[in-house]
């Protein structure tokens, strides 16, 4: 389909859903980035990128609970404090969340909060998963904002640095 001589793609368009998951497969890759440098940190290896679509900028998270030695700071929480300095608007509208696993209860209400469109995530969270696993708040009819989710994006690779993280932390005598 055209439109005004450019090449509009629609959902249905399997040009449209290559090009997205390739997209996110992209930001995936940051957000995998991220999560080593938790790691590397003595943090659970979760990493997060916030997209801004008009412009392309990135902004990234990582969880640094251990670090900083606050509960809040989890990589989701991270990347959109600073994406919402950076665009000076708490609103982020224009943007995308990628994350490696999938959110939790509280990382789930700021998204809702912050009105972001789109939640992208590698690897389902049986434990605390509130987008779609044990809750979903981020698709909750109830509240005024919802999230368009996909889920599943390098789930195999997100879960493989979580296991080999927690692997790791047990064989060290860590709880």
């Amino acid at each position: 389909m055209t439109f005004a001589g450019c090449r509009v793609f629609t959902m249905s368009d399997p040009s449209a859903i290559s090009l997205l998951t390739q997209l996110h497969r992209k930001w995936m890759s940051l957000a995998i980035a991220q999560a080593r440098l938790a790691s590397d940190a003595g943090d659970v290896p979760i990493g997060c990128v916030v997209v801004h679509e008009p412009s392309g900028e990135i902004f990234e998270g990582h969880n640094r609970r251990e670090q900083d030695q606050d509960p809040a700071a989890h990589a989701e929480i991270v990347a959109m404090r600073r994406a919402a300095a950076a665009l000076k608007s708490w609103r982020l509208v224009d943007c995308t969340l990628v994350v490696t696993l999938e959110p939790c209860p509280m990382c789930a209400g700021a998204i809702v909060n912050a009105r972001i469109p789109t939640l992208v995530f590698g690897c389902p969270d049986p434990k605390a998963g509130a987008a779609g696993t044990l809750m979903n708040l981020c698709d909750d009819p109830r509240l005024n904002h919802r999230a368009k989710i996909i889920q599943g994006v390098e789930a195999d690779a997100c879960g493989d640095l979580l296991r080999d993280f927690f692997r790791q932390q047990r064989a060290l005598g860590k709880k």
